[in-house]
């Protein structure tokens, strides 16, 4: 793609969920949860430490963020292309919230830090090209460190067809695993 498609692609992507957290509250999207149980389960079960490095993609208005804070986590990173929706979650958790909040588009972000753990539970099924998918997995590859865990919540391949507007990207595990195929040997968990 040439460089002012993508920044146009990037445009499109950041006015699209703009408007999606400036015209709904965190509990009036669908993929709200007031306690983000099964990514708290995977972590814990990983043996995660407090002192690690988390980047939550796509974050949002989660409710993860708050949940690792209360569990003494100290190096949490919150990604979002929409500077709405992490505004939203920094005036929630209060100024004194040690958080690293980062807005920018994932296809186009530059990490400058590596993490221990890469959590994403709502963008990866709204990559739907063989070209985004290979720009996630460079700021993936670039952002985590060797051993690291990757938490990726996608559709199953007969969840729905759309998500806010967007197709989606609907995955089997056969399917995920041949595109993560680069990267370490997943351990598949279904939630």
């Amino acid at each position: 793609m040439p460089p002012n498609d993508a920044g146009a692609s990037s445009a499109r992507r950041h006015q699209h969920w703009e408007a999606i957290y400036e015209q709904k509250t965190p509990t009036e999207v669908s993929w709200y949860q007031r306690e983000p149980s099964a990514s708290l389960k995977w972590i814990e079960q990983r043996g995660m430490p407090p002192d690690a490095a988390v980047l939550d993609v796509g974050g949002g208005t989660s409710m993860l963020v708050d949940a690792l804070l209360a569990r003494g986590y100290t190096d949490t990173t919150m990604l979002d292309i929409s500077a709405a929706a992490l505004d939203t979650s920094r005036r929630r958790l209060g100024l004194l919230a040690r958080v690293k909040w980062v807005p920018a588009d994932l296809l186009t972000w530059q990490p400058v830090a590596t993490y221990d753990l890469w959590h994403d539970r709502a963008v990866f099924h709204l990559i739907v090209t063989p070209g985004d998918r290979h720009r996630y997995l460079q700021a993936l590859r670039a952002a985590v460190l060797p051993g690291a865990m990757a938490i990726l919540g996608t559709f199953a391949a007969d969840g729905p067809e759309r998500c806010s507007g967007l197709p989606v990207a609907r995955y089997g595990p056969h399917e995920l695993a041949a595109i993560l195929g680069g990267l370490e040997a997943p351990q598949w968990q279904a939630a």
